[in-house]
């Protein structure tokens, strides 16, 4: 569904040049929930509006469904940290909902149902007149999400959503987004700096290393797909994960990879053997 092939990214303005990406390579397939993890500053966002077609790449590539991505394509809906700017305050719930729906030529009432079935879906279904501002921090990502949905598409980005709620409300918002990828079968990328958060969502997560930015490492999730905040994280499984997870992260900061291989000189399709099975 997603092919990321020797995608680089190269700041330059100011008479300063900064490599956000180096060369990473990465594939997403159709109906996978992948999550990205990586040092603070590794270039997480950057890698997603790239994919995107947000962002331009320096080099490299990205294709949906083998085929470039040079915009925004229609078959991508994005999910934004910050719900309060992606959200237009002045519109109501379900207006901000429809919005993006009113580019693709669908009739008043095709829109109306999308809608309504998009905030039902996220347990908004009475909050449509409600304005954004009227709404807390958790459902107003709710409405933001929501909108991704109506969208109806084949691939959801979403790039660190849940960073400005509470953690109650996170993990509210967690168990939403693997009930609607099992129930609608969307391909989705999660980028998230928590690696509990990572390891609960994922059926895959890929670590990335320090900026410059590499795949670190790529990790299959072998936990039953049936999750829930209880139980799952104090499964033993977990911890060894998410301990797992933690390890190359800080590997990453100092620039190698578990074994003490200097990440630069580390094939990108060929991780080393790890400790305990784990790839």
């Amino acid at each position: 569904m997603l092919d990321v092939r020797g995608l680089k990214k190269v700041y330059e303005g100011s008479g300063r040049r900064v490599e956000a990406v180096r060369d990473l390579t990465f594939t997403v397939g159709a109906g996978e929930l992948v999550c990205l993890v990586g040092p603070s500053g590794c270039g997480k966002t950057t890698l997603l509006k790239c994919m995107g077609g947000l962002l331009a790449p320096t080099a490299g590539e990205v294709l949906l469904e083998g085929r470039q991505v040079t915009g925004p394509p229609p078959g991508m809906a994005f999910v934004f940290q910050e719900y309060g700017r992606s959200l237009f305050p002045w519109m109501r719930v379900g207006e901000n909902v429809e919005l993006p729906l009113k580019q693709k030529g669908l009739s008043k009432a095709r829109r109306r149902d999308l809608v309504a079935d998009a905030l039902r879906s996220v347990g908004l279904a009475d909050a449509s007149s409600a304005y954004p501002w009227q709404l807390s921090g958790g459902m107003q990502q709710r409405v933001a999400i929501a909108r991704a949905l109506a969208y109806e598409p084949r691939v959801l980005l979403m790039d660190e959503p849940f960073a400005a709620v509470d953690a109650q409300t996170r993990a509210d918002l967690e168990d939403l987004v693997r009930g609607l990828w099992r129930e609608r079968g969307i391909t989705i990328l999660f980028v998230t700096h928590d690696i509990d958060e990572a390891v609960y969502l994922g059926e895959r997560v890929v670590v990335l290393s320090a900026s410059p930015t590499v795949v670190q490492e790529q990790l299959k999730v072998d936990l039953p797909p049936d999750r829930d905040q209880l139980h799952t994280r104090v499964a033993p499984r977990f911890a060894e994960l998410r301990t797992h997870v933690y390890e190359q992260i800080q590997a990453a900061k100092r620039g190698v990879q578990l074994g003490g291989t200097p990440l630069e000189a580390a094939p990108m399709d060929a991780p080393p053997p790890l400790k305990d099975g784990l790839r």
